[in-house]
């Protein structure tokens, strides 16, 4: 199982999932659901207290990841498949343009 932290403006939004069976998992924090229930990281996930589950990687955490040749760059510095769409994203998308930034959650801090 990986998992990372979600921010959305250096506040902690939710903790993305992809467990062990390859489902992916995104649920809000619960403080964030309180205090933020209008800002939503995209419109097809609104604030919730309610996990979002899929079998693949949700479309917008597919869209923080590099394309083209960054991608190639950071698939082969980081010896990631191109296609460990989760392993890309824990490794890019700490810092990445925009609002959002994962994260990864070490598995030893596991909650």
């Amino acid at each position: 199982m990986r998992r990372a932290k979600v921010y959305y403006w250096d506040i902690l939004s939710g903790i993305l999932t992809e467990t062990d069976d390859g489902e992916f998992l995104f649920q809000y924090d619960e403080e964030y659901v309180d205090k933020y229930p209008g800002r939503f990281l995209t419109f097809t996930m609104p604030v919730t207290g309610k996990p979002y589950k899929r079998d693949r990687l949700f479309p917008f955490f597919e869209g923080l990841i590099p394309e083209g040749w960054l991608l190639e760059i950071a698939s082969k510095n980081w010896k990631i498949n191109p296609n460990d769409r989760m392993g890309l994203l824990l490794a890019c998308c700490k810092d990445c343009i925009g609002a959002v930034s994962v994260d990864p959650i070490p598995e030893e801090d596991e909650e």
